[in-house]
């Protein structure tokens, strides 16, 4: 029995010195409220960036959309050169803003647009926000594009104009189709917030960092950081499968 013995041995001076370990990093002088405040700016800057991301995404989509099903059936005019540039401007939002990273535009923003700002938060959000949009735009509008043309004709024999009928009619189908698509794009942005540290914000990540570089010690303030983000992200996977299920149920 003297191997069990040792095992017995091993196993306890193993959960001691993670015991140890625990309260040095989250015990002592109350290293978790590190942890706890990241957490909160994390939830708070993908909350309010995913609305920019959708309020600017949708209106990306509709011109975009709009240029691509109107364009040659529209005469010659002011709102035909309106479409045409804003459908330039929105191609040329997207390029780049999808070419770029987010931590690049994230800094640009941080040091050079808003350089003389304090409200870090407020920058972050703009910044992720902003990149947001580029893929909620190419998102919503496959599901603009999805819709039936049928749809159109449909709301023109009502006499809706074409703006009614994307107002009442399209929009309200495409945003159905696309929701799940969208409630995916606040988890990838939740992670994408972990790039916040580089403009000084005490987000999740960073928080785990702080408690790194005061204890001296990676392991378990790390490990803790992936734990809280896989929990979370398991638990929005969660509600959006049951999303899924219910959209699917309310088809039937």
């Amino acid at each position: 029995m003297g191997w069990f013995t040792q095992l017995q041995a091993n196993l306890a001076g193993w959960f001691a010195d993670l015991k140890a370990e625990f309260v040095l990093n989250f015990i002592e002088e109350d290293r978790w409220r590190f942890l706890v405040t990241g957490l909160g700016n994390t939830l708070r800057i993908t909350f309010f960036a995913v609305l920019l991301g959708i309020a600017l995404g949708v209106v990306v989509a509709i011109v975009r959309a709009s240029y691509d099903k109107t364009i040659q059936e529209m005469r010659p005019g002011p709102g035909r050169f309106l479409l045409k540039l804003g459908n330039f401007v929105c191609k040329i939002y997207l390029t780049v803003i999808r070419g770029t990273p987010v931590v690049v535009q994230l800094m640009i923003m941080y040091y050079i647009i808003f350089a003389t700002s304090r409200n870090s938060l407020m920058v972050a959000v703009l910044a992720f926000g902003i990149n947001s949009g580029a893929y909620v735009a190419e998102i919503f509008r496959s599901g603009i594009m999805s819709i039936d043309p049928g749809q159109f004709e449909a709301g023109r024999s009502l006499g809706f104009n074409y703006v009614q009928t994307m107002r009442y009619i399209i929009i309200p189908q495409a945003f159905k189709n696309v929701l799940p698509a969208l409630a995916n794009e606040f988890i990838v942005l939740l992670k994408e917030t972990s790039v916040a540290g580089y403009v000084t914000i005490r987000d999740l990540t960073m928080g785990g960092d702080i408690i790194r570089s005061g204890t001296y010690s990676a392991f378990m303030p790390l490990i803790a950081v992936a734990l809280i983000y896989l929990t979370l992200v398991i638990f929005f996977t969660w509600l959006v499968g049951k999303l899924e299920r219910r959209l699917r149920s309310s088809e039937r």
